[in-house]
């Protein structure tokens, strides 16, 4: 079967929150990603996605968030063989003044503008396509508004 993980796109004043993966994790371990983890077994449960973004933002940066829209989904195969299915949610930063929380997992916290990690040489593909997908959901969201 898969592990499911979600992460979200986190922005605030213009940038966005990046965190880099712990050496110790298994998968991508020294890289830039963004924030997010594991869907547990739960059993019957609603809200799994957003409540799994939620707790697994607050336990590695110790923010809080509101899980505002679905951005993307994907499917990998993990180094070691295990198939997880990605999705990745466009947030909105809500408190917490984020910081590497659990060092098992997160090294560094870094904001970057959306130019930056389109720019970025080290940064994987899939990172900068959820990036500007999460970008034009925000842009197509303000001209609604106006």
């Amino acid at each position: 079967m898969f592990v499911v993980n979600v992460e979200g796109a986190i922005r605030r004043n213009e940038k966005w929150l990046l965190i880099r993966r712990s050496e110790k994790e298994e998968h991508g371990g020294g890289g830039l990603s963004l924030v997010g983890g594991k869907c547990e077994i739960e059993g019957d449960s609603s809200d799994i996605l957003e409540r799994t973004l939620k707790r697994e933002v607050f336990e590695e940066v110790g923010s809080e968030i509101t899980v505002i829209k679905y951005v993307n989904s994907s499917s990998f195969v993990t180094e070691s063989g295990i198939n997880v299915i990605d999705i990745v949610f466009l947030c909105h930063h809500k408190s917490g003044e984020p910081y590497a929380k659990s060092t098992e997992e997160v090294d560094e916290v870094i904001w970057m503008t959306t130019s930056e990690i389109l720019a970025h040489t080290e940064l994987p593909l899939f990172l900068k396509e959820n990036i500007k997908l999460a970008e034009k959901i925000l842009q197509d969201n303000m001209q609604v508004k106006y």
